[in-house]
């Protein structure tokens, strides 16, 4: 079905990568989950400089796409869980309505966002902002960040928030993500950018991966503890 398609242009819905096709008008979606990523080699004739620059990346190689030119695409992932997906603009639609409100866009504002906490007030902080149909796009690593630059435990129940904490919340959110973006995301275990290289967020973290580690700001050590399903991290003095 993409055999001598071209793809027009690259965007994002929430965490899934969408690849629009022309002339088909189909879309080729890709969601990395854990442990996805996606190398972009520009000529396949670079002989064995390129060969040396991938070949740590590409031993978990699952599908490759060949451009005219010798360009290729890599989708990598070790424990299976991405995906690739065609689909119509139907699909796509139905796709984009499942999700809720991207967190850097004009319509994510902070009584949307109050909004958004009220409809389940006795979940956990966590449970709330993972949740896909909620908000769209916060992962685990910048929930964590975001909780600790506001200085509340995503272990809270969001009925507990007081309108000072999810103001400062709501900021953290906007600020951490705008930074990560701007140092190319965050490198802590599998994530590449598409040319293979690392981000640099990694420095600026915080709490996420520094279990038992003291804390950047009061020396307290990082606690890590399971939550929603996922391993969260916060300091136990900084945040309340």
């Amino acid at each position: 079905q993409i055999v001598g398609q071209k793809i027009k242009k690259v965007e994002r819905r929430a965490k899934i990568l969408l690849l629009s096709l022309q002339p088909s008008g189909l879309t080729l979606a890709v969601h990395l989950k854990m442990t996805g990523q996606l190398i972009y080699c520009p000529n396949q004739n670079q002989g064995s400089i390129r060969l040396r620059r991938i070949e740590p990346l590409i031993k978990h190689t699952r599908v490759i796409f060949n451009f005219a030119g010798g360009s290729q695409l890599y989708f990598n992932d070790l424990r299976k869980f991405g995906w690739l997906r065609i689909l119509s603009a139907d699909h796509r639609k139905m796709l984009s309505d499942r999700h809720g409100r991207e967190p850097l866009s004009k319509r994510f504002n902070l009584e949307t966002f109050k909004t958004i906490l009220k409809r389940y007030p006795n979940r956990r902080l966590k449970q709330t902002l993972l949740d896909q149909t909620l908000i769209a796009g916060l992962g685990n690593i910048y929930v964590d960040e975001s909780c600790f630059s506001a200085q509340v435990r995503p272990s809270r129940q969001v009925k507990s928030l007081t309108t000072s904490e999810i103001k400062k919340l709501y900021s953290a959110i906007k600020r951490i993500l705008k930074l990560a973006i701007a140092k190319g995301g965050t490198s802590a275990r599998d994530y590449v950018r598409s040319d293979g290289s690392l981000g640099d967020f990694v420095p600026y973290l915080k709490v996420y991966g520094r279990a038992g580690k003291p804390c950047k700001n009061c020396k307290t050590l990082i606690m890590k503890i399971k939550l929603a399903g996922r391993g969260t991290h916060f300091c136990s003095k900084c945040q309340k």
